[in-house]
C-alpha cells in the first residue's frame, strides 16, 4: 500500500468517527433508540463517500473492509458512555460534524486524484464527500439541510479543497497540503458560525 493510499485511509477513519457521533447526537436530540442513532451515524458516515465512489465506478469504500460499520459502532458506544459529559458541552456535534466534514473533503479529493480526475472535479467530489451524508441524516430527521440554510457549509469544504490544490501544484508536501486544507475548512466552518457569515439569500421578486 502507497504512502498516500495510507494516509487516505486513516483521514476515511477519523472522517467515519467524527461524522457518525455527529449523526449519533442529532438522533439523540431527536430521542431516537440506539438503532436509529446508529443508523443515522451509519448515514452521516458513509453517504458521501458512496455517492463519490459511485460517481467514479468503483467499490464503496465502506464495502471492502467492515472496519467503517465498526468504527460507527464505536462512535455509538461513545456517545452512550460519556452521554453525560457530551450534554455539558455546547455545540459538541457541531465541532465532529466540522472535523467530519474537513475530513472527508480531504479524502474525497484524494481518492478522486487517485483515479486520474482532473482537480476541479476532484474539488467536487470533495465537497460531495464532505457534505452529502449531512443532507441524508438532516432527510433522516426530517430537518431542513444545513448545506440549503444560510450557514458557510459547502463552500468550507470548497475553499480546503481549494487550499489543497493550490499547495499541491506549489509541490508542497502531501502532510502540510492536509494540515492546511483541514485546517482552512474547520476555520471558515468556524467563523461564519462565530459571526454569522453568510451567503446572500435568493430574493422570490
Amino acid at each position: 500500500m502507497e504512502y498516500n493510499d495510507i494516509i487516505t485511509l486513516i483521514i476515511e477513519f477519523l472522517g467515519t468517527f467524527a461524522f457518525a457521533i455527529s449523526g449519533i447526537r442529532h438522533a439523540a436530540a431527536k430521542h431516537f433508540d440506539w438503532f436509529g442513532g446508529y443508523v443515522c451515524g451509519i448515514a452521516v458516515a458513509i453517504g458521501g463517500g458512496t455517492i463519490r465512489d459511485v460517481m467514479l465506478g468503483t467499490t464503496p469504500f465502506w464495502m471492502t473492509s467492515p472496519i467503517y460499520m465498526i468504527c460507527t459502532a464505536m462512535a455509538l458506544l461513545f456517545v452512550i458512555v460519556f452521554a453525560k459529559h457530551m450534554e455539558g458541552l455546547r455545540n459538541t456535534w457541531f465541532v465532529f460534524d466540522t472535523l467530519g466534514l474537513a475530513l472527508f473533503t480531504i479524502a474525497g479529493i484524494q481518492k478522486s486524484l487517485a483515479f486520474g480526475q482532473p482537480y476541479w472535479v476532484a474539488i467536487i467530489m470533495g465537497c460531495i464527500t464532505g457534505s452529502a451524508g449531512g443532507v441524508i441524516r438532516d432527510v433522516l430527521l426530517n430537518n431542513e439541510p444545513v448545506i440549503f440554510q444560510r450557514e458557510i457549509y459547502a463552500m468550507a469544504a470548497v475553499a480546503g479543497g481549494v487550499i489543497y490544490w493550490a499547495l499541491d501544484n506549489l509541490g508542497v508536501a502531501v502532510e502540510v497540503t492536509v494540515i492546511a486544507s483541514f485546517i482552512i475548512t474547520c476555520l471558515i466552518r468556524f467563523l461564519a458560525v462565530r459571526y454569522h457569515l453568510s451567503l446572500p439569500t435568493l430574493k422570490d421578486e
